[in-house]
């Protein structure tokens, strides 16, 4: 079994919601209407957007997050979604569907490869603005530390580079009292300048705490 995350650029009115703010939403299916958990304030558009959309039937919240079970379903509103293509190529698509800063993230699964290849040159050629952020082959043998099913909105996903610096800074100990190398060192490792490295371990840093800070106390 093989499975992708895919990047969706705008294409969704949820998405468009989000671009400027620091809302997210995560979107659970259930065909005749959708439950939607909206986070980071300020929301107060992005569940507007959703009203002027699908409507709300049902609405909870507190001063971070927002819980929405909507009228209707997004299917039934939204023209050029992925779901006729995944199903042409015999894909699954695993809930919840991510959006955030005018981008919705995808997680799909094939029993095979070129399927999965297939379906991304189908996005392409239609013209929807797609890009593989990772992919990767589920063997028969699942790890315990990562559930096959995890929320991939608790581990985000980072780039090759910026996965490549933040793991030699933690394993090399930048992240230890004191550290024990400097963001120099880490830069002439990776090959790349140090304002450079500096800038891939902030971005990956910033991820990371977003995906975990609400379940802080």
């Amino acid at each position: 079994m093989y499975e992708a995350t895919l990047r969706i650029t705008g294409h969704s009115s949820y998405a468009e919601a989000t671009a400027g703010t620091s809302a997210t939403i995560d979107l659970w299916c259930n065909q005749h209407c959708d439950l939607l958990h909206v986070s980071r304030k300020p929301a107060v558009d992005v569940v507007g957007e959703v009203q002027d959309t699908v409507g709300v039937q049902e609405r909870l919240e507190n001063s971070e997050e927002t819980i929405l079970v909507t009228d209707d379903c997004l299917l039934e509103h939204e023209n050029d979604l992925i779901e006729p293509f995944l199903d042409r190529h015999g894909c699954l698509l695993l809930y919840p569907l991510h959006y955030e800063s005018g981008e919705k993230t995808c997680r799909i699964l094939s029993l095979s490869p070129t399927a999965l290849t297939e379906c991304f040159h189908d996005l392409v050629e239609a013209d929807i603005p797609v890009t593989v952020e990772a992919k990767r082959e589920i063997g028969s043998s699942i790890e315990p530390q990562r559930p096959l099913l995890a929320p991939h909105d608790i581990v985000p996903t980072l780039t090759d580079r910026q996965s490549e610096v933040i793991h030699y800074a933690f394993e090399n100990g930048y992240y230890e009292i004191p550290r024990r190398i400097t963001t120099e060192e880490i830069a002439a490792e990776v090959g790349v300048e140090r304002r450079t490295a500096e800038e891939h371990l902030r971005r990956a840093e910033n991820k990371l705490l977003a995906s975990v800070i609400d379940f802080l106390n």
